[in-house]
């Protein structure tokens, strides 16, 4: 079913350098979370700290019961094997053919036979498509079919959480729309918790069930997808609909004088696209942890956008 990661008050900085500070959210059991923000932000920094590959200044991070911030090295040990990574470049072994990279966690972390060995190997490859090309090497295949043996050699250890480094990198939009798709598929089918670090704007609008935005190094916003995709929160606002009036500038912040003459100028910020339809499994298999954003606004006190469904499932819970 997935296992929920609790972070609360976590601050990371590089010497005299703040990266984020006091990050406080849940990535639900079971959930596909997205986290977005400008480049510089930190989000792979988020990613090796969940991981237990960095060390916090302060704050903790919590996984069925333990702080790995601060929990001994035997024990972290342990909790990491409840994550699959998949790295930007899908980090193949060059000289490995793809059923040597994909087998190589097995390999290394389980004392299984290599008739068992394969058989999940098989299983994995041909869950992202990838039956026959078993014999390839990474140097063969195209940047989409290393992101999916990347996926595969992620998932053969039957992870209960899976975090995805900027899934989309390097790929063109008709790959990404693939990629989008295979990660609705596997969240339905095992069941896991996936967190993705994207620029991509077309996947958080429409994979995640949970988007957050790390920005001026904070967590900005983070909650159910159509919330933060109808909200009025200028810096949430400009980032999930791609627009260049707002407070982001090609730094990280656009500085006071841009943004009084913004406000000299009378400009104002678009207005807010529809909501797209968030995507489906392609096999039929509902998304079984998806829960109304309704739930989520009641259970922490916030209220949805006027006129949204979210709106609607409050006001008849009576909230």
């Amino acid at each position: 079913m997935g296992v929920e990661i609790q972070i609360e008050g976590l601050t990371k900085s590089f010497g005299r350098q703040l990266i984020w500070g006091d990050v406080t959210l849940t990535v639900p059991a079971g959930e596909i979370c997205v986290m977005l923000g400008p480049s510089g932000t930190g989000k792979s920094v988020l990613l090796k700290t969940l991981i237990g590959l960095l060390k916090p200044d302060r704050g903790s991070v919590v996984i069925e019961g333990v702080d790995i911030t601060s929990c001994p090295e035997k024990q972290l040990y342990e909790i990491r094997k409840l994550f699959g990574v998949l790295f930007q470049d899908g980090a193949m072994f060059g000289s490995m053919h793809l059923y040597d990279n994909v087998a190589f966690p097995l390999r290394e972390h389980t004392r299984k036979s290599e008739s068992e060995i394969r058989d999940i190997v098989m299983e994995k490859m041909e869950l992202v498509g990838l039956l026959g090309a078993e014999d390839k090497l990474p140097g063969e295949i195209s940047g989409g079919m290393r992101k999916r043996a990347g996926l595969a050699r992620a998932l053969v250890l039957d992870p209960e959480i899976v975090l995805f480094d900027e899934p989309d990198s390097g790929l063109d939009p008709v790959r990404t729309s693939f990629l989008n798709q295979l990660i609705v598929d596997l969240n339905a089918q095992i069941d896991a918790t996936f967190l993705i670090v994207t620029h991509d704007i077309n996947t958080a609008r429409t994979v995640p069930d949970n988007i957050g935005l790390l920005y001026h190094r904070h967590l900005a916003m983070f909650g159910p997808r159509e919330m933060l995709l109808s909200s009025e929160e200028p810096v949430v606002r400009q980032f999930l609909n791609a627009q260049t009036i707002g407070p982001i500038g090609m730094s990280e912040e656009k500085d006071a004088d841009e943004l009084e003459a913004e406000r000299e100028r009378g400009v104002e910020l678009p207005p807010l696209p529809p909501i797209p339809l968030q995507l489906e499994p392609s096999n039929g298999i509902p998304r079984r942890s998806q829960r109304p954003a309704g739930e989520w606004c009641r259970a922490n006190g916030i209220t949805p956008p006027p006129g949204s469904f979210e709106e609607s499932l409050t006001m008849s819970a009576g909230a």
